[in-house]
């Protein structure tokens, strides 16, 4: 595993950095641990100075931190900004709110003669945060802001392709004031996870990543009878009713497919569209992806960026392949992309049988699975014929019938007229081989604490 800056659209190597040591990591646990003992007994106020100081210089910096999303992985310019912003307020929103929603509770009892019990939510210890590269600031920041609120301490294993993004947001805390060794960037290896997981002083693990990756650090934290939560991949349902708003709809459509290149867990993989407007659907699509520009993501005219690497590139055409191999057909669309970069042409993929695989896979790039339904029902059953159930959306005229169907949607979101929402006052998180746990708001707050009894009885009353 090679940590390095590779610009996906020129292919020059920026820099070059070397893995961490097994002397480094058991440094960096104990550094990691020493700090949560002192952390854990901040006052929420000191904690929530902290976490609005890495706002302010986030907004503060914005255009280099976004220069480094673009530099590392291809993010569009507007996008990397965007990203940058949402990060700031995460951290704002557990200012304001990590203390009440951690408050200590007073159960209600059944007989009020037996005592009160409280129910307390302590800080764990440290943990391991284990992040991809397709939005390298958001994914750190919706696992740090929480878990530090909380009182517990973080080590970063970030993705091989954007270590100067790690690094960035490791500097960014030490100059918000946060205590060294309580948020660590390490250029760690696959085989030094396990290293960190089997640590006693390490109680948990938190992975954004692939089900391959998922599966191998959630066996190994089960293993060490350590907590995990799983944030895995996503195949979500963009659901076309026969009432809405077509061109609104479509819009929304291309957006939700190719925004971020298309590398999104919860971007609009397939398009299910009921029989009575698919024809008309299909025919405006084409044509919104069609005026898509690729090129250079530093160039504020382009839509549509490159993939991450080359190799993300080659898989995602590689797939397309195979799909058309089992009796989909593939039209590619839209003026040629650039021989320069890790571009992928975008793809409409149509005719996928339910014996085909690809029916069932992720396709992490600029490709659309399109599905034509005979009704609703039979729009719902598509959306629900998949291993995945991260998020999906409902495109209809009555939202109130949109959000009757959302329920019957298997996944941990849905949205109705909005191909997805991420949002730092939102839960996040799936269903079935996307994974398990939430991020975010009062529920990732509490993955990883104690939530400790505390009984007080009268020492007389059974006497």
């Amino acid at each position: 595993m090679a940590y390095a800056t590779i610009n996906p659209y020129t292919g020059e190597t920026v820099a070059t950095f070397k893995d961490a040591t097994d002397d480094e990591v058991r440094a960096a646990i104990g550094g990691a641990h020493d700090a949560f003992l002192a952390w854990r007994n901040t006052s929420f106020a000191e904690r929530g100075k902290i976490l609005q100081n890495a706002a302010n210089i986030l907004r503060r910096d914005a255009d280099a931190y976004a220069r480094l999303l673009t530099l590392e992985m291809g993010k569009l310019t507007a996008e990397a900004k965007a990203e940058v912003e949402l990060s700031a307020k995460i951290f704002e929103y557990y200012v304001r709110n990590a203390e009440k929603l951690l408050a200590p509770e007073k159960l209600p009892v059944l007989d009020p003669a037996e005592g009160d019990n409280i129910l307390v939510h302590e800080p764990l210890g440290v943990l391991l945060a284990i992040e991809p590269w397709n939005f390298p600031y958001y994914q750190i920041a919706r696992i740090l802001a929480p878990q530090l609120s909380a009182g517990n301490t973080l080590i970063l294993k970030h993705a091989s392709n954007v270590p100067q993004a790690a690094a960035a947001f490791e500097k960014l805390m030490a100059e918000a004031g946060l205590p060294t060794g309580a948020f660590k960037n390490l250029y760690a290896t696959r085989d030094q996870i396990e290293l960190i997981i089997n640590d006693d002083r390490v109680h948990g693990v938190a992975l954004t990543g692939s089900e391959g990756a998922g599966s191998v650090v959630a066996s190994q934290a089960g293993k060490a009878l350590k907590k995990s939560t799983l944030e895995l991949g996503g195949a979500d349902a963009f659901v076309v009713l026969k009432d809405a708003d077509m061109q609104k709809t479509i819009d929304w459509a291309v957006f939700g497919r190719h925004w971020n290149g298309g590398q999104v867990c919860v971007s609009s993989k397939r398009m299910i569209i009921v029989d009575e407007v698919y024809d008309q659907f299909l025919e405006g699509y084409r044509k919104g992806v069609a005026g898509l520009v690729a090129g250079d993501p530093f160039a504020p005219e382009t839509t549509l960026a490159p993939l991450s690497s080359k190799g993300a590139a080659e898989e995602v055409k590689d797939k397309i392949r195979e799909a058309v191999k089992h009796g989909a057909k593939a039209e590619e669309v839209g003026p040629a992309v650039p021989n320069q970069g890790a571009f992928v042409q975008p793809t409409i993929l149509t005719d996928i049988g339910e014996d085909n695989p690809a029916r069932y896979w992720e396709f992490f790039g600029p490709v659309s699975m399109l599905f034509r339904a005979k009704d609703e029902d039979d729009a719902v059953r598509i959306a629900n014929d998949s291993p995945f159930g991260l998020g999906g959306s409902v495109f209809t005229a009555d939202a109130k019938h949109g959000a009757e169907v959302a329920k019957r949607i298997s996944t941990g979101m849905v949205f109705v007229n909005h191909p997805t929402k991420v949002e730092a006052d939102l839960p996040f998180g799936g269903i079935r081989r996307s994974g398990y746990g939430r991020e975010l708001i009062g529920l990732g707050l509490k993955e990883f604490v104690n939530h400790k009894l505390i009984g007080v009885v009268d020492i007389d009353a059974h006497f």
